[in-house]
């Protein structure tokens, strides 16, 4: 049964094709730029990567495009050989705690969370109506960032702040990158052999979060009522005393909205640095020993050290592993020995010739024998979980 799994932006569009259950990558690409100047998309297929420029001025030509490839490269004869489509959701509210059939009611209900994801939601159903409509027969699967973290409990979702603003306004913590932490954590769990498993998941990419996972069900997260919680990321700040905010906004005589695209679009590491979101550029001005971008790196440090070291107390020190993922804690193997070497006093202790070791796609134990908890790096694959659960809610159509 052939599945796509589509990750919709406000100006991208990713997508995987899977033979499932086999979960066999048939082909995958990314459009860019869409509704602007420049755009572009590449395939990946046969082992081939194909890029070609292309006017895309909407979701809607993307799809056409897709379709278009998937018939001339013959990954489909017809397209009633594609079964069912799983789109990536940003925000599901409280409403949603697991993955679902696409409706009008959901359409609705994804519409009226826009306020709290208004970049994303708006995006991803742009994606969802482009393929409703050239795909109709296909069973639309809606896969919610936030669904994973919904286990969590009151006393780790609420904020001090008046209760009413919960009740009437939603304001509480929701968790992102719940895809990732959800299949990393299952994985973590095969790996350390044991059915119910306590385990840390490290999502560190441009945007980080990190969350404490207990058989199966995230029990805390870093991230909060928007991702702009938790720890320090690319462009946004991650935790702040929020009267920085009246403060600045007088001080400067900047308004709320443009105090928000700050945070959340020029500080964290490019704020910091001074150079950019991009890690590899700081670590290119850190080997000239550029004393800001240095600075940037130990802020950064440390703000995952402190996710890491409140959740072990939080277990009491009963950790079965944790793990790194995304593109920092997959492909950065110093940023991996300075957080494990700072929580050496907890019993953590990394095998630097490992360590150096696993990147570029590797899975593997990059702890040292002797350390009291093992660490992994684990590839996140956000697009086949997915996969894998629009192919549950599609058979059971």
């Amino acid at each position: 049964m052939k599945v796509l799994s589509i990750n919709a932006g406000s100006s991208s569009l990713k997508f995987q094709m899977y033979e499932m259950p086999e979960e066999e990558v048939l082909i995958s690409g990314r459009f860019e730029r869409i509704g602007l100047d420049k755009a572009f998309y590449t395939i990946k297929y046969n082992g081939d990567k194909i890029q070609k420029e292309a006017e895309l001025k909407n979701h809607g030509v993307c799809v056409e495009i897709l379709i278009n490839e998937l018939l001339e490269n013959k990954v489909i004869e017809s397209l009633d050989e594609i079964k069912a489509v799983g789109h990536r959701i940003v925000h599901g509210g409280d409403k949603y705690s697991e993955s679902v059939v696409i409706d009008k009611d959901v359409i609705k209900t994804i519409e009226d969370l826009s306020s709290l994801a208004p970049l994303h939601n708006p995006a991803n159903l742009m994606g969802v109506k482009a393929f409703m409509k050239k795909i109709p027969n296909a069973v639309q699967v809606a896969c919610f960032d936030t669904a994973f973290h919904q286990t969590m409990k009151e006393d780790r979702y609420l904020y001090a702040v008046p209760y009413d603003w919960y009740k009437k306004d939603g304001v509480r913590k929701y968790g992102f990158h719940g895809m990732s932490h959800r299949y990393v954590s299952e994985r973590l769990s095969e790996l350390v052999d044991k059915d119910y498993s306590n385990v840390i998941v490290c999502h560190i990419g441009n945007g980080g979060s990190i969350s404490l996972v207990r058989d199966g069900k995230c029990v805390d997260t870093s991230m909060g009522f928007t991702p702009n919680a938790g720890i320090i990321m690319g462009s946004r700040c991650g935790d702040i005393d929020y009267s920085i905010i009246p403060y600045i906004a007088k001080k400067r005589g900047l308004s709320l909205e443009e105090i928000d695209t700050i945070l959340n679009k020029e500080s964290g590491m490019l704020g910091t640095s001074e150079i950019s979101s991009d890690f590899r550029d700081i670590d290119e001005e850190i080997a000239k020993k550029n004393k800001q971008a240095i600075m940037a790196h130990y802020l950064f440090v440390n703000s995952i050290v402190n996710y890491i070291a409140r959740y072990y107390v939080e277990l009491n020190g009963r950790i079965d592993a944790i793990a790194f993922t995304a593109g920092v804690g997959e492909n950065a193997p110093h940023v991996r020995r300075m957080v494990i070497d700072r929580l050496s006093c907890l019993g953590f202790k990394i095998d630097r010739e490992k360590n150096d070791a696993i990147r570029f796609g590797k899975e593997g134990l990059v702890s040292a024998v002797d350390s009291k908890i093992p660490v992994y790096v684990i590839p996140t694959d956000e697009e086949v979980m997915i996969a894998r659960d629009t192919y549950r809610l599609s058979n059971c159509e």
